[in-house]
C-alpha cells in the first residue's frame, strides 16, 4: 500500500517527536510491506516567520493532497508574551481544525501496567482505567464571536453551538460506544449555559435510538471531579470544544504523563493525527521530550487507514518500551533516562 502523509512539525519539540514517529511508521512500512511518501508543510509559530500565516495556504493543500496528517505542536514564547501580536500560531491550529472539518478529536485514556505508580492518583484508582473522550473540535467558544468594548476594558467570547454540529459529534460518539462498553457519558453545564441545554436536548431525543447504548448526563464540574475520584466509570466522554480541551488535559494524570495521550481529529476531510500536549519550548532542542504520545498518534493513523495490524505493531512497541523502562526522564521514575532520540530509534527496532 502506498501511503501519503503530511508531515507538519510545527514548532517547540514538535519537529522532534514527529521525527520518532516517523521512525516507527518507517519501520511499519519495511515490516509490512508498505510505501511511506511524506509532504513536509509550515504550520505555526514557523509559518508565522516564513509567510506571516500560521496556516499557509500552501499547507492546507499538503493536508489536502495527504492521506493523513501527523503533527506535532503549535506554539512560541514570544507570541504567548506578547497580548498584542495580531497573527498567534494557535490560529494555524484551529484554521487547520475548520479548514479540514474536524470536527471531532479523538483522545483516548488507558494505564500502563508498569506506570500505575507513576500516576498522582492512587494505584487503585486507576489500574484497568480505559475510556475515550470525543471533545467537538470546531464550535464553541473557540470558534464563536469575540471581541473588546469600552477601551478594551469589557472582552466577550460566544459559545455559539449550532444542532447540526451536536447531533454529528453525539452520533459519533455512539458509535464508538457500541465498539466499546456500549456506555456513553454526556458532559456539559445545562444548569448554566444555554448552549449545553441545546446539548442536553438533542442528546435526549438522540437516546432512544441506540437502545443498547446506556447514556446518561453529568455537569462539567462533575466530570472534572469523576476523572479523579472514579475514572473507571467512564467508557466514551462527549463534551464540546472547551470543556473537552480543560477535562482532556486534566486526563493524562491518569496514565501518569501528559506525554503518552494520543489523539486523532476527524471529520470531512483529511484526518489529524497528534499528541495532546503543546509545544513545550522549555525542552525544544534538548532531545528530552517523551515521544511516546506522538508514536501512539501515528498508530492511530495506521489505524485509521484501515492498517491494525500495523498500528496493534506500533502499541505492542510502546508498550514494550515502557515495560523495559526505556523511556525519558518524565517517565523514569529516579532510574536510568534516555533521549527522545534514543527512544524512537528503540521503538523502530522493535517493531
Amino acid at each position: 500500500m502506498k501511503i501519503k502523509i503530511a508531515k507538519l512539525p510545527g514548532d517547540g519539540i514538535g519537529p522532534e517527536v514527529v521525527e520518532q514517529a516517523v521512525k516507527a511508521i518507517d519501520a511499519v512500512a519495511k515490516k509490512f510491506g508498505h510505501e511511506v511518501e511524506y509532504t513536509f508543510g509550515y504550520v505555526g509559530a514557523c509559518a508565522i516567520d516564513r509567510f506571516g500565516n500560521a496556516f499557509p495556504d500552501e499547507t492546507y493543500q499538503t493536508c489536502l493532497d495527504a492521506d493523513a496528517v501527523l503533527f506535532g505542536a503549535v506554539g512560541d514564547p514570544k507570541y504567548d508574551n506578547d497580548p498584542t501580536a495580531k497573527v498567534r500560531p494557535e490560529q494555524g491550529l484551529l484554521a487547520m481544525r475548520k479548514q479540514l472539518g474536524l470536527f471531532a478529536n479523538l483522545r483516548p485514556v488507558e494505564t500502563f501496567k508498569s506506570l500505575i505508580n507513576k500516576s498522582p492518583l492512587k494505584p487503585e484508582l486507576v489500574d484497568g482505567a480505559d475510556f475515550l473522550c470525543l471533545r467537538e473540535l470546531t464550535g464553541g467558544m473557540y470558534f464563536g464571536a469575540k471581541g473588546r468594548e469600552d477601551n478594551g476594558d469589557t472582552a466577550y467570547d460566544t459559545n455559539l453551538y449550532h444542532r447540526y454540529e451536536v447531533e454529528r459529534i453525539l452520533r459519533l460518539g455512539y458509535e464508538y460506544a457500541r465498539k466499546r462498553r456500549s456506555h456513553l457519558t454526556v458532559v456539559d453545564k445545562a444548569n448554566v449555559l444555554e448552549s449545553s441545554r441545546l446539548w442536553r436536548q438533542i442528546a435526549q431525543e438522540m437516546a432512544p435510538q441506540y437502545p443498547d447504548v446506556t447514556t446518561d448526563y453529568m455537569y462539567v464540574d462533575n466530570a472534572a471531579m469523576k476523572l479523579i475520584t472514579g475514572p473507571k466509570f467512564f467508557d466514551v466522554m462527549v463534551t464540546e470544544n472547551t470543556f473537552g480541551d480543560i477535562l482532556t488535559d486534566e486526563a493524562s494524570c491518569i496514565s501518569g504523563s501528559m506525554g503518552l495521550l494520543a489523539s486523532a481529529s476527524v471529520g470531512e476531510k483529511t484526518g489529524v493525527f497528534e499528541p495532546i500536549h503543546g509545544s513545550y519550548p522549555q525542552a525544544a532542542g534538548k532531545n528530552i521530550a517523551n515521544p511516546l504520545a506522538t508514536i501512539l498518534s501515528a498508530a492511530m493513523l495506521l489505524e485509521h487507514l484501515g492498517l491494525l495490524e500495523e498500528g496493534a505493531a506500533v502499541r505492542k512497541a510502546v508498550a514494550a518500551s515502557i515495560d523495559a523502562c526505556y523511556v525519558t526522564e518524565d517517565l523514569a521514575n529516579g532510574g536510568e533516562c534516555h533521549s527522545t532520540s534514543e527512544v524512537g530509534d528503540w521503538v523502530a527496532a522493535q517493531i
